[in-house]
């Protein structure tokens, strides 16, 4: 997908920045701009990655051809987002910025008073077009009249004032809870656990007291040696240890710095704050990295549906975080051949009424994933070769292929999800899968 500047963006950045935007560039992404008009700001491989993506977005955020229902989410989307961010990276000014600007100013511009600021209003991005447009942070050069006009204080929905009484009344109601939260017992049991104690105490000091009334000596306890731990019983080698999900690619771009690396923002049901996630567009997101440039088109990767294998250690690649795997499929090799990794390659695909983050898992070897393969025990590497498709293109587990599990008897197992939705691929048959 092309982020090359349509020419009046260009116009409207060159009018602020003449020196930092040529009016004619010779760039195919506008994203290397940034640098040249924010040139004391630092940025990291991945927010240069974050900037690519929310041009992208920036291009169609105020698209009419979308129905009104995609268009609402988008929107809401990105007013999450802004919540808890002064700027599209957080606190860094980009042209990311200035790119949604110059979309949707002249949108918030017509929008009612209820649109911007009423109970389902859009408070967050009128605060961001207001701060874009008048704060020293970002640089833009307007006239008054090319401004939206906006009253922060002109605000339609007014959130119900906190009731001094009630507050303290629920705080108390916290604290007591969190007090009876310490024991399972009444507490009347507790007051007796005490009192039995103290009592039990007293017993022992009249017991080990001399008899001429001198101060009660202490008795050293013996020390128990300590019982060495059952070692844990070894995990049983399976497919199930692998998690795998549903993943929703957002969005996809070329690595900035690997000419055969994709970076995909992908939504795979993590939690908000789960570890190796950020936040992209009002969803919780893993970013990953696949060898599939060259090999896949950057458009059959947009908006697309995907396998990801979520439990691999992350791993920099080319300075970009990698936090989880894109299944697909390629030929097999025959004996003597070298893989040229010229593909052809097809992605799998789950069941389209799969949601992302929902659990797939080969037939018959169902079971819970562990939380992160150990990459010394190379648990997937000695499973993947097992992972291969049918004759009808399906993709299914051959316990044959895996030296350690030959002997298990087990028949081909089908990649489904919970409900029994299979996963496939386009066309490629006996082909291996990784």
């Amino acid at each position: 997908m092309s982020t090359t500047p349509p020419q009046d963006l260009v116009s409207f950045l060159h009018a602020s920045f003449p020196s930092a935007v040529p009016e004619a560039p010779d760039h195919s992404n506008l994203s290397h701009l940034s640098h040249n008009i924010y040139p004391s700001v630092s940025l990291t491989d991945n927010e240069k990655v974050e900037i690519a993506q929310w041009l992208i977005t920036a291009s169609h955020i105020t698209d009419q051809a979308e129905d009104d229902a995609k268009h609402t989410e988008r929107l809401g989307s990105l007013n999450i987002h802004l919540s808890t961010r002064t700027t599209l990276l957080g606190s860094k000014p980009s042209i990311a910025d200035l790119a949604l600007y110059y979309r949707i100013a002249p949108v918030v511009r017509k929008w009612s008073a209820e649109e911007r600021t009423g109970e389902k209003g859009y408070h967050h991005i009128v605060r961001h077009v207001d701060c874009v447009q008048n704060s020293p942070l970002f640089g833009l050069s307007l006239k008054p009249d090319e401004k939206v006009d906006i009253d922060l204080d002109d605000v339609v929905f007014v959130h119900k004032p906190m009731d001094a009484k009630e507050e303290k009344e629920r705080r108390k109601k916290e604290k007591a809870a969190a007090s009876g939260s310490q024991s399972t017992l009444p507490l009347g049991q507790v007051k007796d656990q005490k009192d039995n104690k103290t009592a039990q105490q007293s017993d022992e000091v009249v017991k080990g007291s001399p008899s001429n009334g001198a101060p009660p000596t202490k008795q050293k306890k013996e020390k128990q040696a300590k019982q060495p731990k059952a070692a844990p019983a070894p995990t049983p080698l399976s497919p199930a240890l692998i998690d795998l999900r549903v993943g929703h690619i957002l969005k996809a771009i070329p690595h900035p710095d690997a000419d055969s690396l994709y970076v995909s923002t992908v939504a795979c049901g993590d939690a908000l704050g789960a570890d190796n996630t950020s936040e992209f567009e009002g969803q919780v997101v893993r970013t990953v990295c696949s060898g599939l440039n060259g090999l896949v088109p950057l458009e059959e990767m947009q908006g697309r549906k995907i396998v990801a294998v979520c439990n691999l250690k992350p791993v920099t690649m080319r300075g970009i975080k990698s936090a989880a795997m894109v299944l697909a499929a390629s030929p097999r090799l025959q004996e003597g051949e070298v893989d040229n990794h010229k593909g052809p390659v097809e992605l799998v695909d789950p069941p389209a009424e799969a949601a992302a983050g929902d659990r797939i898992f080969f037939e018959g070897w169902e079971g819970e994933p562990e939380g992160q393969l150990n990459p010394k025990k190379k648990v997937f590497e000695s499973l993947q070769p097992g992972f291969t498709t049918t004759q009808d293109g399906l993709v299914g587990f051959d316990v044959g292929a895996v030296e350690a599990l030959k002997g298990d008897g087990k028949p081909l197992g089908l990649l489904k999800t919970k409900d029994g939705g299979p996963c496939k691929v386009k066309s490629l048959k006996g082909a291996i899968v990784r």
